[in-house]
């Protein structure tokens, strides 16, 4: 992708997180996302088929550079910028403090379900890769998949209730919080 491309698809972006953070999913139109990005219809069918593809490829993008840090990557490649080598979990809810990239607008949006789904599918990815980090607490009679989806959805479920809460807790304690519930 080419420099001016690139620009263009980040005005893309910029404009769809902009709207839903003050509107429904379901109410944001196609229309809406190319005035405020200020490019033509054309331009935005060529970098997504549709809205929901634009969704899908920013949640990709977001969650994306977590699974390069779950991986041992150190240059991230991806929207974010960091230089942590912590646990995953934690520099994840790291970036959440942050709001980096408006992430913060779209966990706590009016249509945040859509947005948990696809945080939870890329979860459950990642929560794969490090298996091993819960490896002592899974009990031998749970299948491998329901363990998965089982710390997937407590980590979604502790960043809803961290941000409804007003965040108070440091990135570490509410790290924490979440190692002792799964």
């Amino acid at each position: 992708m080419d420099r001016g491309q690139r620009k263009t698809r980040e005005a893309i972006l910029s404009a769809f997180i902009s709207l839903l953070a003050v509107k429904d999913y379901n109410q944001i139109t196609v229309g809406e996302i190319i005035e405020k990005a200020d490019i033509g219809r054309a331009t935005f069918y060529a970098h997504f088929e549709t809205k929901d593809f634009l969704l899908r490829e920013l949640c990709e993008d977001l969650f994306c550079h977590v699974l390069d840090v779950s991986c041992g990557t150190t240059e991230h490649r991806h929207i974010f910028s960091c230089d942590g080598n912590e646990s995953v979990f934690l520099h994840l809810f790291r970036h959440i403090l942050k709001n980096d990239n408006h992430i913060l607008e779209l966990l706590s949006c009016p249509n945040n379900e859509l947005f948990l789904r696809y945080f939870r599918i890329s979860l459950r990815k990642m929560v794969s890769q490090n298996l091993p980090v819960f490896a002592e607490r899974k009990s031998d009679r749970l299948p491998e998949d329901f363990w998965v989806d089982h710390i997937a959805s407590v980590f979604v479920e502790t960043v809803r209730w961290w941000i409804e809460n007003g965040m108070k807790e440091s990135p570490e304690t509410i790290t924490e919080y979440f190692y002792l519930t799964v």
